[in-house]
């Protein structure tokens, strides 16, 4: 059975940071294409970050200088950074495993709020 396990998420002030875990199960992980996607209330879920299984990544432009992902092979874990955090950033934040199939967190919640 696959899982993705999102943690991290929490309410913080603008210009604070978060780091987002994404503890995968059941996959062969190493080979798969991850990716952090976000959905704010009224929004269709977007795409925030990628990493290829060779580790090249990608970004949204609103993010780009702001978030980093990364993964850990070893931890079966993908990871995103976020710093200078804006009231933009509040939305439901998911994991992506992608291969040949999709498969997807429950989400965690992310607030940028003062």
């Amino acid at each position: 059975q696959v899982q993705l396990v999102e943690s991290g998420g929490g309410l913080v002030q603008p210009g604070g940071s978060l780091r987002l875990s994404c503890a995968a199960s059941g996959i062969i992980f190493s080979i798969y294409g991850l990716g952090w996607y976000r959905q704010a209330p009224g929004k269709q879920r977007e795409l925030v970050a990628g990493i290829t299984r060779g580790g090249s990544t990608n970004y949204a432009d609103s993010v780009k200088g702001r978030f980093t992902i990364s993964r850990d092979n070893a931890k079966d874990t993908v990871y995103l950074q976020m710093n200078r955090l804006k009231p933009e950033d509040t939305a439901v934040y998911y994991c992506n495993a992608r291969y040949v199939n999709d498969f997807w967190g429950q989400g965690t919640q992310v607030t940028v709020s003062s």
